[in-house]
Order: C-alpha cells, then structure tokens, then sequence
C-alpha cells in the first residue's frame, strides 16, 4: 500500500454501491442494481471492477476474543532511520493486523491480535524490537472492544 494513494474517482453509483456493500457485504446483486439503477449484470462488473483496482475488498469481520484471540494491543513504535521501511518490515508479522506510519510522539503504530499475553510479549521482544532501528515500544493494551466498524461510507 503506498503512501499517498491516488484518490479514486468514484461516481454516485459507485459510491452507493460501496455504501450497500459495507451495510451487507453479501447483498445479491440483483438487490444492488435495483437499489442504484443499473442490472445485476451492471452491479456485478462495478463491483469487480472497483475489487480489481483495491478500491474495495469484500471480507468477514470477526470479532477475535471469540476466536482464541485474547489479548489485543495497539504498540507505538520509536524508530531511528526512515520508519517507511520498518513499517514494511512490521507488514510481514502475522499477529500485526494495522500498520501506519504516524507523525507524532510515535513513529509507527501497529496493531497486535495474540492469543495471550506470552504470545504478545514474544512478538514484542523477539520479532518486533529485533528489527534493525527500533529503538523503543510502547503498549497499549486493550481491555474492551466496543467499537470496530468499517463503514464510514465514502463522503
């Protein structure tokens, strides 16, 4: 993912077809076409179309403590060095499932999904403060998830 993405450009229909998708990521085309206008045929290429260019993925959101997934935890990250290339280096960890780079009192945030908090402690002091220029971590762990949506539409 690039640091700058273009910005797409999406015209109305699109932009309600998102919008459609992210209340139900499995609504039928059929019901998205007579939503916006357009055929099931119609509905179906766009919202290819838009899945080919990455304007859109369509995936389940699970909620991970009911998956095993105990212990979550945003880590801020201090780097020396260019932090773009730790950032990608933080893309391969598994456990990591966000990764920015920030321009604040930390230079790279992530976001861990462990199974406990050995699980955690080990991704931090054998995978994470092992890269080459992290210079200090700090975490902050999750005692409650009471918010975690993706449907901020597209304004």
């Amino acid at each position: 993912m690039s640091a700058t993405p273009k910005q797409p450009v999406l015209d109305d229909i699109s932009k309600r077809i998102v919008e459609l998708l992210q209340e139900d990521g499995r609504r039928p085309y059929a019901e998205i076409g007579r939503e916006v206008g357009l055929s099931e045929a119609a509905a179906r290429q766009r919202v290819q179309r838009m899945t080919e260019a990455g304007i859109i993925q369509i995936v389940a959101v699970t909620d991970p403590m009911q998956l095993g997934f105990h212990r979550m935890s945003m880590i801020g990250i201090r780097v020396t060095g260019d932090p773009r290339l730790i950032a990608e280096e933080l893309t391969k960890i598994t456990e990591l499932a966000y990764v920015v780079v920030t321009l604040g009192t930390f230079d790279i945030l992530v976001e861990a999904v462990c199974e406990s908090d050995a699980d955690l402690l080990d991704l931090i002091a054998t995978r994470i403060r092992t890269i080459p220029g992290v210079m200090h971590t700090e975490s902050l762990l999750y005692a409650g998830l009471y918010k975690d949506l993706y449907n901020w539409g597209t304004r």
